[in-house]
């Protein structure tokens, strides 16, 4: 894929807080951090609808622009980078979350259609 052109991808679905996603464990008296169902239903469905950039494999820098919508006003869209970064590298679209350089995220709000909108451009 050249990436010429910008190709936006849909994920239906409320994206979760990343500070919400994991919970503490007890392992044979250790402490251990494990995802929340919500998370891993997330990245689930992410993986699933992802098929504009799944296997891009971006080894390069990028940019990312995101449009997040929320069902309310109470997330906040920091929180969301880390987990739409996270699902990027689960579906091979990008080799590492480190080589994104840029990132213009926009939030809004669709309590009916919670998703977000996103578009990697290599730079």
């Amino acid at each position: 894929m050249g990436f010429c052109e910008e190709v936006v991808q849909t994920i239906h679905g409320n994206c979760p807080s990343k500070s919400n996603c994991y919970k503490v464990i007890n392992l044979n008296w250790h402490a251990s951090l494990s995802k929340t169902k919500a998370l891993k239903a997330y990245e689930e469905q992410f993986y699933i609808q992802c098929d504009k950039y799944r296997n891009a494999d971006i080894t390069g820098y990028f940019e990312l622009n995101l449009r997040v919508y929320y069902p309310s006003q109470r997330s906040d869209l920091d929180h969301a980078l880390k987990v739409v970064l996270d699902c990027l590298q689960r579906v091979k679209a990008i080799s590492n979350d480190n080589k994104c350089v840029k990132i213009v995220a926009e939030k809004f709000l669709d309590k009916d259609k919670p998703r977000i909108e996103f578009v990697l451009k290599r730079v």
